[in-house]
């Protein structure tokens, strides 16, 4: 009876060892510490929410005259002021720059070319309607699709834009199909096409901020530069027609108006004008590397003291001119700089590793705006990390804002790579051995198969002459 017990007592002394030996092992045993969830230790802490940075600039700026505005810089895309810039509106004949544009990726994608002479078709009419801009192309007359895009551009010929679109898509229709289908890719959220020359239709529409964007695109174009920056040219004489003398109607580089109007910095782009749709002009200007582009919609002329404010030009003219004057390229993120430290494990040589950015961080700013200001977030997507850790590694991420304006999000990377240590991985290697339930299952079991030996056959071995003894 006192042996079971003894025995009884050393099983359960060994098994009360098993829930240490069976816990988890800890935080950061793994060959690499797991992402940090959202919201755990892994992101840094939130400083005090500071006041975003304030601009004069922004602040003193006076609001467009029109119904809606834009100004974006044209490489990036970044806009540097907006008014109803994603509000639906009726475009006008600032549609032509998609018409102009999908010719020209034709000519591009080699399906046609600038000098290929395009016969005007008998459906040529299709959907004109009388009182709008013509040169008075004739049916069976050649023109060139390079003198088709001019009277296209510098004129808004709305007959032009038909016979491009017949050449280019078989027919009118499957032209303003193909223009709606480039404005998704484009990112044109706002549009809707119904036409290839801008009459007023009701499902004819557009926003300030999507005309800049195609505009941004048909830009890149050499020809489509070209023509919309030209302030005259002379078409030569066609089989039906003599030669024809064309100026620009914009007057930020056609001086029209006395010249009052004119922007040096002017080179472009088109104008547009329905009773529907009031003024419009989608402009460009450039200054040094830079171009910018303005768009006006549901603008109006008004008389003035000093004469008639056409504000489709007087507006877009100002609104460049203070985007040139008054914005910089400056640096929010250095990648040289590092920004943070992680822990690291299984290194002879580092504790930890530094943090840098993946690469710089520009934005277009107001010059009374410092990036040091700013406010930056920081995300790292470990709470340690296990060497070898490589540099460039990338380990998190940290997105620029002012208040709510975001201006980018870079990636985290290691500043320097980090060995690991030999020693060290074979000791986690065991620990890691060793911590696994079933090893440590067997050693329990391995303990209890010992201790049940030792009393077996030690504690309890039967006492040297007790058996055999005689009794007297």
């Amino acid at each position: 009876m006192k042996k079971c017990f003894a025995l009884l007592l050393a099983v359960l002394l060994a098994l009360s060892a098993l829930p240490a030996w069976a816990a988890p092992a800890e935080e950061g045993t793994a060959a690499q510490s797991a992402p940090a969830e959202e919201g755990t230790a892994a992101q840094s802490a939130p400083a005090e929410e500071t006041p975003p940075a304030q601009s004069q600039i922004l602040q003193e700026m006076e609001p467009a005259k029109a119904k809606a505005a834009i100004l974006m810089e044209a490489d990036t895309g970044e806009v540097l002021y907006e008014l109803n810039c994603h509000e639906p509106n009726y475009p006008a004949s600032m549609t032509k720059v998609m018409t102009a544009l999908l010719t020209l990726e034709a000519v591009d994608r080699g399906e046609l070319s600038l000098e290929e002479l395009v016969t005007a078709s008998s459906t040529f009419g299709y959907d004109l309607e009388a009182g709008g801009t013509t040169q008075n192309i004739q049916e069976g007359e050649q023109m060139s699709v390079l003198e088709l895009l001019y009277c296209v551009l510098m004129l808004s010929a709305n007959e032009a834009c038909n016979i491009l679109a017949e050449r280019v898509a078989g027919s009118v229709p499957a032209f303003v199909e193909r223009m709606n289908q480039r404005a998704q890719e484009l990112g044109m959220a706002d549009t809707h096409f119904a036409n290839a020359r801008g009459l007023h239709n009701a499902r004819h529409y557009t926003s300030a901020y999507d005309v800049a964007l195609m505009t941004r695109q048909a830009l890149k174009n050499e020809t489509f530069a070209t023509i919309v920056s030209s302030r005259s040219h002379t078409v030569p004489a066609t089989n039906l027609h003599g030669e024809r003398k064309l100026t620009s109607t914009n007057a930020l580089i056609n001086p029209l108006y006395s010249g009052k109007f004119t922007y040096p910095q002017a080179i472009g782009v088109k104008t547009g004008s329905t009773s529907a749709a009031g003024k419009c002009l989608v402009s460009a200007a450039q200054s040094k590397d830079r171009t910018l582009i303005c768009v006006i919609m549901g603008a109006e002329e008004v008389e003035t003291e000093d004469g008639l404010d056409r504000r489709q030009f007087s507006e877009s003219r100002r609104l460049l001119k203070w985007g040139l004057a008054n914005f910089t390229r400056k640096t929010l993120v250095d990648a040289r700089r590092p920004v943070k430290e992680i822990a690291v494990d299984l290194s002879a040589d580092a504790t930890a590793v530094a943090l840098k950015p993946q690469q710089d961080l520009e934005a277009t700013l107001p010059q009374d705006l410092e990036p040091a200001d700013f406010q930056r977030d920081v995300t790292v997507y470990y709470s340690a990390v296990e060497a070898p850790v490589e540099a460039g590694q990338i380990l998190g991420e940290m997105t620029v804002r002012n208040g709510e304006t975001v201006y980018g999000t870079v990636k985290l990377v290691a500043a320097a790579s980090v060995e690991r240590s030999a020693v060290l991985w074979r000791i986690r290697q065991a620990k890691d051995f060793f911590s696994q339930t079933w090893v440590k299952a067997a050693l329990v079991a391995l303990g209890v198969l010992i201790l049940f030996l030792i009393l077996r056959f030690g504690v309890f071995k039967p006492r040297k002459g007790y058996r055999g003894r005689k009794k007297r």
